[in-house]
């Protein structure tokens, strides 16, 4: 007997992001708001900016495009206003100037 694996064959809605950080903002959105849902956005906010980084090495996406996306990837169902989604947003991307400083 073989073993079929499904695999999801709906298109990437983002595929700058890639299907990961979709399904993962799909899983958050069924959440109750708490503080799981709450590390979870900003966990989803750190894997963005990561894939973003990836795909335009010469600008930093901003907070406010960040917020943005995981509201169009949610439908609307993801806010992000805990404090500690601004708070992650507010630090540098430390991986970004690194990676500056290494071109130059």
């Amino acid at each position: 007997m073989a073993l079929q694996l499904r695999r999801d064959t709906a298109p990437i809605r983002m595929r700058n992001y890639g299907r990961i950080v979709q399904d993962m903002t799909a899983y958050a959105a069924k959440m109750e708001p708490g503080l799981e849902r709450d590390s979870l956005e900003v966990y989803i906010a750190h894997c963005m900016r990561q894939r973003n980084m990836l795909w335009n090495r010469d600008q930093e996406s901003g907070v406010q495009r960040i917020r943005e996306d995981i509201m169009r990837l949610s439908e609307g169902k993801l806010r992000c206003e805990s404090q500690a989604f601004e708070r992650f947003l507010s630090q540098p991307n430390t991986a970004l100037t690194a990676q500056k400083k290494k071109k130059k």
